[in-house]
């Protein structure tokens, strides 16, 4: 039988003359969306499997030769749980209902890993560092990975919205795979001697708030209006767009004095011919045009695009790709998104009846953000699309008007919109996985959310309670990698917004019981949010499973401090998980210490001396806490024996 083909099997029917038509046969049972040719399911526990069939009809499981009965729902559901397997290969899953049946082949038993984040999550292993030769050479049918469509829902879908594509780890396929996620499995297989895959659900520049169902992100308060919103975006989506249309323009009314006058601007009936006109390619900027040479506040733009009566009864989405920064955008006079950050690609669905045959209005308000401002993508890039898949181009040259100058303005982004939506992304990703059993969960997430580390404090343990509970799976283990050193580095302690989210993720970390650290604060690079060397990220995390969701007697990560004291004129920092001693590289100082009073911090030196560090001379009258690579991008040499490096950190002094 074919990978990935549905077989029925039915009796043979002659059809003769006068003699009635054969009866339509019914269709094949399914499997939901995650199970597939080459799917690895978790060894050792319970296995559940489901999907759908025709509804009240009786459905039989297969897997490795064993069978499980059940009997559809009114909805056409099925569910079964498998006794516990241990790990092995080359299993058939099927499910037949009467005479229909769909299979899978190639099923694996061992363990799954579930990898959530953002950008630096979905990096792909193709381009990380020394990928142009591993990658080549990577060979392993027993290793294996699937990647989850991205999709943002406004309410909990029951199945993913596409099937899965489970692929064995080769050189035509590895090059896509998460590279920090890959790199952490292969380490771990290589340990084990076990089948592996791992699932991948990441979605670049998102925030922690999307990734989080709406009963327990409700229960912060500062976003309980806008779960609201959104759940009434799944239930009444023409009164949520309408709710949010009235906020957000009631902020226009409240910041730009020629709102009410300019809102003629989006109308399909205003006449512009008087407007000049330009071919937006970039920043306005950068486009020549005196009035935008150094401008910053709102300018307007307009086009049309005319369609043959098949092609406004097919269209239903506008792509503008981006703008710089926030963007009101109307088809005919009806709005049909906005957006807010500048380099996400406006992707807007416009719904049935608003294209209309013959001539067609496209008017987008932008404010900028304070950058360069406008219509930053290329015109080859805008246009229309439509259900069966044609893509309508939009006339390369816009009318355009310059509106209000005005600088540090900025417009609350719909609640639904990515990468700052609540719950979407949870709702589209992670809940269609809930019964897929799991070993591990790794998370790499947090630079969307720099800036906002107290809030991080509360979210990140309800995002990890969350996951287990979706799962159901109260102990699952949670790997958190810390944010990579990126941006300025420091000639002077300061204040560091990055360094404050990386606290927050140690601590988070250090309070679960079922969770590890992987630093990376050594391995990103302060030009590049998204540093290459994904190999020894993936190492660490497979370092701190072996800890915690194997139970190796082995220290989880590198050196981390739990105490600071004083001692005559020194201060004292004790670290834990300082296996073989600490030790310094390049030097016989560890710098990037800093002891602070309540008004300021300053470099200390530190001398390593087993399993904690000296400050010698540190304890100075007023200071109260000691402080570790506390900046951007800082440059450390703090190590343990098995060159793993210390946590970052600030302490009080005890």
């Amino acid at each position: 039988m074919a990978y990935g083909t549905m077989v029925a099997i039915a009796a043979a029917t002659l059809t003769v003359a006068g003699a009635a038509p054969a009866m339509a046969q019914a269709a094949p049972p399914t499997f939901a969306h995650i199970f597939a040719d080459h799917a690895v399911l978790q060894r050792d526990r319970p296995i559940a499997v489901w999907g759908r069939a025709a509804p009240r009809t009786a459905v039989t499981v297969t897997l490795a030769g064993r069978s499980v009965t059940a009997r559809t729902s009114g909805q056409g559901r099925w569910r079964v749980t498998f006794p516990a397997m241990p790990a092995g290969t080359g299993h058939t899953l099927t499910v037949r209902a009467g005479t229909a049946a769909t299979s899978f082949a190639d099923i694996a038993v061992g363990d799954v890993y579930l990898c959530g984040g953002q950008s630096n999550m979905e990096f792909p292993a193709r381009l990380s560092t020394n990928a142009w030769g591993g990658v080549a050479s990577a060979i392993d049918p027993d290793l294996r990975f699937v990647t989850i469509p991205k999709e943002t829902q406004p309410a909990p879908l029951d199945d993913l919205a596409k099937p899965a594509m489970w692929r064995a780890i080769g050189p035509d396929t590895v090059g896509e795979a998460s590279a920090v996620c890959y790199y952490m499995a292969r380490s771990l297989k290589q340990h084990l001697k076990v089948p592996v895959g791992f699932v991948t659900a990441a979605w670049g520049g998102t925030t922690i708030q999307g990734w989080i169902g709406a009963p327990s992100l409700r229960t912060v308060p500062a976003y309980a209006a806008g779960v609201a919103a959104v759940q009434q975006l799944a239930t009444d989506p023409a009164a949520a767009r309408a709710t949010e249309e009235r906020r957000q323009e009631a902020w226009w009314d409240a910041h730009d004095p020629a709102a009410a006058t300019q809102r003629a601007w989006a109308r399909p009936d205003f006449d512009d011919s008087r407007w000049p006109v330009m071919t937006p390619t970039g920043s306005w900027k950068d486009a020549g045009i005196p009035a935008f040479a150094a401008f910053d506040g709102v300018g307007w733009f307009r086009t049309t695009v005319d369609l043959t009566e098949a092609q406004a009864r097919d269209a239903n989405l506008l792509q503008l790709g981006p703008v710089d920064t926030f963007d009101t955008t109307w088809v005919n006079g009806v709005r049909v998104g906005g957006g807010s950050t500048a380099w996400v690609w406006r992707d807007y669905t416009v719904p049935a009846g608003v294209f209309r045959a013959g001539r067609n209005v496209i008017a987008v308000r932008v404010l900028s953000g304070g950058a360069g401002g406008g219509l930053t993508g290329q015109p080859a890039n805008r246009g229309i699309k439509t259900a069966s898949g044609a893509f309508i181009p939009l006339t390369a040259a816009w009318r355009y008007q310059v509106g209000m100058a005005a600088r540090g303005l900025s417009i609350p982004a719909a609640p639904w919109d990515v990468p700052v939506s609540l719950t979407t992304l949870y709702n589209g990703m992670i809940a269609p996985l809930a019964g897929y059993g799991f070993k591990l969960a790794a998370w790499y997430q947090g630079e969307s959310n720099v800036g906002a580390a107290d809030e991080y404090a509360t979210l990140l343990p309800l995002m990890m309670a969350d996951w287990r509970r979706t799962l159901g799976q109260p102990t699952l283990p949670m790997l958190v990698v810390q944010l990579a050193n990126y941006g300025a580095v420091a000639t002077q302690p300061a204040n560091s917004a990055s360094a404050a989210l990386r606290d927050v993720q140690a601590k988070v970390a250090r309070a679960d019981g079922h969770a590890g650290l992987a630093v990376s604060i050594d391995v990103g690079d302060r030009t590049d949010i998204h540093p290459t060397q994904k190999t020894v990220v993936g190492e660490r995390l497979a370092r701190a499973a072996r800890a915690v969701a194997y139970g190796e007697p082995i220290a989880p990560g590198g050196p981390e401090a739990v105490a600071a004291t004083r001692q005559g004129e020194d201060l004292i920092v004790d670290f834990r998980d300082a296996t073989g001693g600490l030790r310094t590289y390049s030097s016989a100082t560890a710098i990037g210490f800093e002891a602070c009073d309540d008004q300021a911090c300053r470099f200390v030196d530190g001398t390593p001396d087993g399993t904690r560090v000296i400050l010698r001379g540190a304890n100075r009258p007023g200071v109260t806490r000691v402080r570790y690579a506390w900046a951007d991008s800082p440059y450390v040499n703090l190590y343990s024996a098995d060159d793993l490096p210390a946590v970052p950190f600030e302490l009080r002094i005890r």
